[in-house]
C-alpha cells in the first residue's frame, strides 16, 4: 500500500497529538516496512527531530498557495496531491482530514482521540467548542473508517455525533519505547542529580490543569500526613496557582514542581517512583498509566471512563475528586508490600497488550479493511 499521513504535529508537536502522531508512524514504518509511506506536512523548520526510514518521504506544499496558505493547502488542497502521489489510503491521525478527500475517491481513516470538549464543554471557549464540532463531525461522516483511541472515545462518537458502531475500530495507543526499557545505572545517576531528585517520592506526570485534577493529590497528602515527596511534572497553566496556593496556605514543603523533562529522562521518574498518582477526571485514553505500567511502578487512577481500559487489572482505582479515597490508596501501596507486589506484577503483564508490534497488527489490519 502507499499509505499517507497527516503529519503535521508529528513534525511541529512535542507532546500529545505529537507523540501518538510520531509513534504511530514509527511503529507502522518498523514493523511493515512492505508498504510505502508518504508524511504530509507544512513548511517550515519543524520543532522536532523525527527520523524515517527508506520507506518513507516527506512532502510539502508543491506550489505557491499551498506554502503561502499552509492551513488552506493542509484542508482544501492536499487531496490533488494526494491524487498525484498515488495515495491507496489517507491517515488522518489528529481528529481531521481534508474537506475534499470524500469526493477525490481516495480512501481515508481519521483517528480520533477524545470529545471532551462536548461532554465538559465548561473547559474550552466556545469558538474552540464550535471550530472542534465542525472538524471532528465532518471528519466522522467523511472518513471510510474511524479509530478511536479507547472504548470511551467510541461510546462518544456514537452518543455525540450518532455514527454506526460498525464503521469505528477502538485500537489503542501504545507508549515510546524508551518506557519499555529499563534505565541504566549511569543514566539514573545522571538524571536524579540533574533534576535533584529524591530517593523516594510520589510521581505525577501531566499538564498541571484542572482535568487532571493534581489538587485532589495535594490534599490526599494533607490528609494523610505523608512526609513523602511528591514530584510533579508537566506544563504549567492558570490552574496551578490555585494548587500552588494550597500548598503554601497548609505549609506544604516537600511538593516538587519541574516544568519540562526530556523524553528520554521520563523513563528515570518513573522507574524510580513509589507510586505513580493520575487522578484524570477524563482522559480519551491515558498514555502516562501505560509508561508507569512499562516501568514497573504501581498506578493509582480513577475508576471512571477509559482509565480501567488503560490501566487494567492491577491499578488501584479511585473517586478522583475523593481526597480521602486518595490518601487510603496511597497510605496501602506504602505500607502492603505483598499488595504492591501484586499490583506491580498485574500491571506490567496487563502493559504486554500495548506493545509496538500488536498496535501496528492492530492498525494495519483497519487500513485491510478500506483498501
Amino acid at each position: 500500500m502507499r499509505i499517507g499521513f497527516d503529519a503535521k504535529r508529528a513534525f511541529f508537536n512535542k507532546s500529545g497529538l505529537g507523540n501518538y502522531s510520531r509513534d504511530t508512524i514509527s511503529i507502522l514504518t518498523g514493523n511493515y516496512s512492505e508498504h510505502t509511506y508518504f508524511l504530509y506536512t507544512p513548511p517550515g523548520i519543524p520543532k522536532v527531530d523525527f527520523t524515517t526510514g527508506s520507506s518513507v518521504s516527506v512532502c510539502k506544499p508543491m506550489n505557491y498557495i499551498g506554502r503561502k496558505l499552509p492551513f488552506f493547502w493542509r484542508s482544501v488542497m492536499l487531496p490533488n496531491q494526494l491524487k498525484s502521489d498515488r495515495i491507496d489510503l489517507y491517515h488522518g491521525l489528529s481528529n481531521e482530514i481534508p474537506f475534499s478527500i470524500k469526493k477525490s475517491g481516495i480512501k481515508s481513516v481519521v483517528t480520533i482521540h477524545d470529545l471532551i470538549f462536548l461532554r465538559f464543554p465548561e473547559w474550552y471557549p466556545f469558538i474552540d467548542r464550535k471550530i472542534y464540532e465542525v472538524k471532528f463531525r465532518r471528519s466522522c461522516r467523511d472518513a471510510d473508517r474511524i479509530i478511536a483511541i479507547s472504548k470511551q472515545t467510541k461510546n462518544d462518537i456514537i452518543e455525540f455525533f450518532g455514527i454506526d458502531p460498525g464503521k469505528i475500530d477502538v485500537v489503542y495507543q501504545g507508549c515510546n519505547t524508551v518506557f519499555q526499557k529499563k534505565a541504566d545505572t549511569e543514566q539514573v545517576s545522571r538524571v536524579r542529580k540533574k533534576y535533584s531528585i529524591p530517593d523516594e517520592y510520589l510521581l505525577y506526570v501531566g499538564t498541571v490543569e484542572k482535568r487532571k485534577n493534581l489538587f485532589t493529590i495535594v490534599k490526599a497528602l494533607k490528609l494523610s500526613n505523608l512526609n513523602i515527596p511528591l514530584v510533579v511534572v508537566g506544563r504549567h497553566t492558570s490552574y496551578t496557582g490555585r494548587v500552588i496556593n494550597y500548598i503554601r496556605n497548609n505549609d506544604m514543603k516537600n511538593i516538587r514542581f519541574i516544568k519540562h523533562v526530556d523524553t528520554n529522562e521520563l523513563p528515570v521518574f518513573y522507574q524510580n517512583a513509589k507510586i505513580f498518582i493520575y487522578p484524570s477526571i477524563f482522559e480519551g485514553f491515558g498514555i502516562p498509566i501505560q509508561e508507569a505500567l512499562f516501568s514497573k511502578t504501581p498506578v493509582i487512577t480513577s475508576k471512571t471512563g477509559c482509565f480501567p481500559e488503560a490501566g487494567g487489572p492491577g491499578s488501584v482505582y479511585i473517586d478522583p475528586v475523593n481526597a480521602e479515597e486518595l490518601a487510603d490508596a496511597i497510605l496501602k501501596l506504602l505500607k502492603d508490600t505483598p499488595f504492591r507486589e501484586k499490583v506491580v506484577s498485574e500491571g506490567y503483564t496487563y502493559a504486554q497488550n500495548f506493545t509496538n508490534e500488536k498496535i501496528a497488527k492492530n492498525m494495519i489490519e483497519v487500513y485491510k479493511k478500506i483498501v
